[in-house]
């Protein structure tokens, strides 16, 4: 009924979760009102569930199973122990009381991802950073913040980068606009250092580094920087990630994500190649 793959994270498996139930509920033709009815909640909290937007109590899905003719014990029991997996915290829940509830579901969703590409305009991607340009980065964003504050968040995007190491890490596949690279974020030195080490990190086999130049003028991404996250789960769909100042979007429908990977393709095709990218990178750093 339900092929979880390794690692897959609680984010990923809410979304596998939440998709299963709303495959179940469509099967026997029953509503999303109806179903709420069944387990005394509104229309719109049975969405949340099957997007795995929200929490699962263990309760409201036997009923739910139970209202969709699921009595097969052994499916039942597969069913409830994703549940209980799908409730635990990841390992961000510690900095929680600094993540947005819009970015924490990607946070989640990149370490559940077999496959990240993205697109940067300003910054270098931030799994790709080092603790010195990260904090310079952090700094400017958040005016204000007590040092403590800013060592946490340092942390935690350190943290995050963890996920492209090891056996089971993402491909990770970034296109990085040359005026992000050119803006010396944190100083000279900060950024000969964060160049170094872009070039150092092109020698992981999964990770790959492209750079949309200034020498080819106008392109296909004039609307900003995005990321595409691939799963390892046939039943998980591609999602478009849109940060924006105070919010993100997620984009999942075939249309939007067909849309984004073309726009994509067509940044892969007029950047820089691989070795065109180490060449124009140790250019920078002596232009710096």
């Amino acid at each position: 009924m339900i092929q979880i793959q390794p690692g897959s994270g609680p984010t990923a498996l809410r979304i596998l979760l939440g998709s299963q139930l709303r495959r179940l509920r469509e099967n026997k033709g029953i509503t999303r009102e109806e179903a709420g009815q069944t387990i005394r909640c509104s229309e719109s909290k049975i969405s949340r569930m099957e997007l795995g937007r929200v929490g699962f109590k263990g309760r409201d899905v036997s009923d739910l199973m139970s209202l969709y003719g699921v009595e097969d014990e052994e499916t039942r029991t597969v069913v409830m122990d994703l549940v209980e997996r799908a409730n635990e915290p990841g390992w961000w829940h510690r900095f929680n009381d600094l993540l947005p509830t819009w970015f924490q579901a990607y946070v989640g969703l990149e370490e559940a991802a077999q496959r990240i590409r993205t697109y940067e305009v300003q910054f270098v991607p931030g799994l790709l950073q080092t603790k010195e340009y990260a904090r310079a980065v952090i700094m400017a964003g958040a005016v204000g913040a007590a040092p403590e504050e800013i060592a946490r968040r340092v942390d935690l995007r350190l943290e995050r980068q963890r996920v492209l190491d090891g056996d089971a890490s993402p491909r990770f596949w970034a296109v990085i606009d040359e005026a992000a690279l050119r803006r010396p974020i944190g100083g000279v030195e900060v950024m000969r250092g964060q160049i170094q080490h872009l070039i150092d990190l092109m020698n992981q086999p999964n990770i790959t580094i492209q750079v949309m130049p200034f020498s080819y003028g106008g392109h296909a991404a004039e609307g900003g920087a995005f990321s595409i996250l691939r799963f390892g789960d046939p039943e998980l769909p591609d999602i478009v990630y849109v940060e924006q100042l105070a919010s993100a979007l997620y984009l999942d429908k075939r249309e939007e994500v067909d849309r984004y990977s073309e726009v994509m393709e067509r940044l892969c095709a007029v950047s820089t190649t691989p070795a065109e990218t180490v060449d124009l990178l140790r250019q920078i750093m002596t232009d710096l």
